[in-house]
């Protein structure tokens, strides 16, 4: 039976029998196109509409909706409980489902919600995907499992727009949830089951806006929510609690390293030039190289370094120490640290506490992640060869350990770079003795964070998934998702957008790769300047190792802009007359930045100063 259920601003109308879902707005309608379904491991899908299905209508003091229960999937013995509900207050549609009396394996992705028609060919998808990432409608760009809380999903939405109609999906469970994008109008949510089954309730909540909506609109939308969750924290908040955090403000960051060690296994090996596989730089040589930079009139800098480990970098984790021998050992490592003070940087080090590798004095297989099929993860793609995945669940005391022997050698350590946490997968684990959920596994990486932040060492990672942003201030980069990510030559992937600056540039240092003059890049399209990325957003930049005085006095013009803006809201972002080559930003203290990709041109507004305009 059709079910209709409405406020003063939404109608809901919704059959679960016909499995037919239509939001009535206003002035806008948005329908569901397509039926929710389960899909089993053997990939046969399973529709709610085969189903026998059972309904009733349910009001509480914040609710009212429909529960709807559905059994008889084929030859199993899954039942599918769902409660699709209107918050009579915000006029927000909730969505939720569980499964029971599913087998251990059986189910591989719950299908519901399922996608809304987006019905306009002037119409949009925003998706999180990196940055940020609009799909216009008709555009081919298929994504058939596109992860929240990875590159997909730096944080945890979609949403669609039409003229100026919309709406946000919010994953309220995001930990196990995805996504596909099968073609360009439509975005199917889904999730997966954790621990080997559909054990707990999924939901999402949809908002939706009648007229006035755009992608700002939207990002401002999961902002509140973030906020109303208690699940943002500020760039201040954080300084508050580690005031060294600061020192990041208007300093560029320098990528340096010292020693490469690949092993035969690993697909990196070289067999043809066996030099490329083993070699180092000196800490003093290192050393070296900063002052000049010191001298070069490079005032502030975060330094960070690869490779400070017995085997170099990507080798022996979570066991490095000691310092790498051959390059000058604990006692060059300590006078790198040193010399960092006294040239006023931040003197900070990659590490690593997921790859979990063979070779590693404490290895022991007992101890890295168990699939719920029984397997171990194995890779042997980076330099130090066959590795696991620790269990996060161990690795704060691995943590813990390894920053007591720091101190126990007598090197200041000031930020540390704890590796992947923030870009791949959320780990899950059945081992009777440390088992571990995806969302506990997100508990325990910020553990490590909260671990570097009470020594008041700066916590960063590589990149921004938004579980992981309330424990880190600095990433290794959070750019845009290209054709070919990875190659500096690439095309973008759909319209970038500051997406996830609209909504976290006032937590996070953010650097960008690029110098004026430059295009492309690592995450930047071939015919863009990262350097007028660094601008449009408000971030701070990388400084080559081997910058010139000229290179370092071309920098300050971003410096200066994230020494005004770092602790402000992006308040807005737009096209200047519709280009897309054309952008601008403004922030909360009303400093508004222009840029132009074609010309390379740039013009920077600050209240009360005078506007600075140049090339790129």
């Amino acid at each position: 039976m059709d079910y209709i259920i409405s406020n003063d601003s939404i109608t809901l109308n919704y059959n679960p029998e016909k499995l037919t879902c239509k939001i009535d707005s206003g002035k806008n309608a948005w329908e569901w196109c397509r039926k929710p379904s389960v899909v089993l491991h053997d990939e046969s899908e399973l529709f709610f509409s085969d189903a026998e299905c059972s309904s009733e209508y349910c009001k509480t003091g914040v609710a009212e909706g429909v529960r709807a229960t559905y059994s008889g999937f084929g030859n199993t013995d899954i039942a599918i409980h769902t409660f699709v509900w209107l918050n009579p207050s915000t006029g927000e549609i909730n969505f939720e489902v569980r499964a029971d009396k599913d087998k251990h394996l059986e189910i591989k992705r719950l299908q519901f919600p399922v996608p809304f028609a987006l019905g306009s060919d002037k119409g949009y998808t925003v998706l999180p995907r990196m940055q940020g990432t609009l799909v216009p409608a008709g555009t081919t760009i298929s994504i058939a499992d596109g992860r929240i809380q990875e590159r997909d999903g730096y944080m945890s939405f979609f949403g669609q727009v039409r003229e100026d109609a919309g709406y946000i999906a919010i994953y309220t469970t995001p930990y196990d949830a995805h996504y596909r994008l099968p073609g360009s109008d439509t975005v199917m949510p889904y999730f997966i089951e954790s621990m080997g089954s559909m054990r707990y309730k999924r939901s999402m909540r949809y908002r939706f806006f009648d007229s006035g909506c755009d992608y700002v609109t939207i990002a401002k939308a999961y902002r509140e929510y973030m906020k109303e969750t208690g699940q943002f924290v500020s760039l201040a908040e954080k300084i508050q609690r580690n005031p060294n955090i600061a020192k990041l403000i208007g300093s560029p960051v320098i990528h340096t390293g010292i020693a490469v060690h690949i092993s035969p296994e690993s697909n990196y090996y070289n067999p043809d030039e066996p030099d490329k596989n083993d070699f180092y730089t000196s800490f003093d040589e290192c050393a070296e190289k900063l002052r000049k930079l010191k001298n070069n009139g490079l005032e502030t800098a975060y330094v960070h370094l690869d490779g400070w480990g017995n085997h170099g970098y990507d080798n022996l984790h979570p066991d490095p120490f000691p310092p790498h021998e051959a390059a000058g050992g604990t006692e060059g490592m300590k006078r790198l640290s040193e010399t960092c003070r006294e040239l006023g940087y931040e003197f900070g080090i990659h590490d690593q506490y997921r790859d979990y590798y063979y070779d590693a004095p404490s290895f022991s297989p007992d101890n890295a992640v168990l699939n719920p099929d029984g397997t171990r993860p194995y890779c042997s793609i980076w330099y130090g060869g066959p590795h696991s995945w620790l269990c996060a669940s161990l690795a704060p005391e691995y943590v813990r350990r390894n920053y007591d022997e720091f101190e126990r050698l007598g090197i200041k350590i000031e930020g540390a770079y704890l590796d992947v946490f923030s870009v791949v997968g959320l780990d899950e684990c059945v081992s009777d003795d440390h088992p571990m959920t995806r969302e506990e596994c997100v508990s325990y990486r910020r553990r490590c964070f909260d671990i570097l932040t009470y020594r008041g060492i700066i916590p960063s990672s590589e990149e921004t998934i938004d579980s992981i942003v309330p424990a880190i201030a600095l990433c290794h980069h959070a750019p845009y998702f290209t054709k070919n990510l990875g190659n500096s030559n690439s095309d973008p992937a759909g319209i970038h957008v500051p997406l996830f600056n609209l909504v976290y540039h006032d937590a996070m240092v953010i650097p960008w790769y690029g110098i004026p003059g430059e295009r492309g890049g690592w995450g930047i399209p071939r015919d863009d300047s990262g350097f007028l990325h660094a601008l449009l957003n408000g971030g701070t930049v990388y400084c080559p190792e081997n910058a010139d005085a000229e290179m370092i006095r071309s920098l300050e013009i971003a410096l200066d802009l994230h020494r005004q803006v770092a602790l402000q809201e992006m308040v807005g972002h737009s096209f200047v007359d519709g280009n897309h080559r054309r952008q601008k930003s403004v922030f909360a203290d009303g400093t508004c930045v222009e840029v132009d990709f074609d010309d390379g041109t740039y013009r920077i507004s600050i209240p009360g100063q005078p506007a600075i305009s140049g090339n790129a």
